[in-house]
C-alpha cells in the first residue's frame, strides 16, 4: 500500500513541478511586444493646446545620435492682441534677451534626447516658449501603431512635472 501512494505522489509532484517552472518562466521571461527602432519618434507630432495659446506641430528629426524636434506650424501664428497684435509670434518668454526676437515658427524646443530602449527616449530638454523655461524631458511612444507621444517635462525628478500627448500627422 505505501508503494501505491509514492506511485500516485509521484506524478502530483512532478506535475506540479513543471507547472510551477512553465509560470516563472512565462513571469520572468522578457515581453515579446516588438522592440521599436530608435527613429520610431522621427516625424511630425500635433501638440495639445497650451494654457497661453492653440496648438503646434513639431517636427522631430534625429541628428546623429540624438533627436530634436522644431516647431513648424502654429494654430495660432500670430499674437491675438496686446502690443505685437497680428505680428507672427516670436519668443518674448526667453530670459536671455537677445533670443527674444526670435520666431516661434522653426523654433527648437526638444533637444540632446537619446533612445533608451523599449520606445523611451531621455536625457535632454524640452523649452516652453509660453513661459521661457527649460525643462528636463523625456518621451515615450504610446498607443497603436505608435500614433501617441508622451512628452513630460520635468525639474531634477520626473516625478515633479507634467506629461502632455502628441498625436502623430501624416
Amino acid at each position: 500500500m505505501p508503494s501505491r501512494n509514492r506511485a500516485a505522489v509521484r506524478p502530483t509532484l512532478v506535475t506540479t513541478l513543471a507547472l510551477t517552472a512553465m509560470l516563472l518562466t512565462t513571469f520572468f521571461a522578457a515581453p515579446t511586444t516588438t522592440a521599436q527602432p530608435a527613429d520610431a519618434v522621427t516625424g511630425v507630432w500635433l501638440t495639445e493646446a497650451g494654457d497661453k495659446g492653440g496648438r503646434a506641430r513639431v517636427e522631430v528629426k534625429q541628428e546623429g545620435s540624438e533627436y530634436v524636434g522644431r516647431i513648424i506650424w502654429l494654430e495660432e501664428p500670430n499674437f491675438p492682441s496686446g502690443p505685437h497684435q497680428g505680428e507672427p509670434k516670436i519668443d518674448l518668454e526667453n530670459p536671455d534677451e537677445d533670443l527674444r526676437d526670435r520666431p516661434i515658427i522653426g523654433l527648437p524646443i526638444l533637444e540632446g534626447m537619446t533612445y533608451e530602449g523599449d520606445g523611451t527616449w531621455s536625457g535632454g530638454t524640452i523649452y516652453d516658449p509660453a513661459n521661457g523655461k527649460t525643462y528636463k524631458a523625456k518621451m515615450s511612444l504610446d498607443g497603436a501603431e505608435d500614433e501617441s507621444l508622451d512628452v513630460r517635462g520635468f525639474i531634477g525628478f520626473s516625478l515633479f512635472g507634467r506629461t502632455t500627448t502628441w498625436k502623430r500627422v501624416e
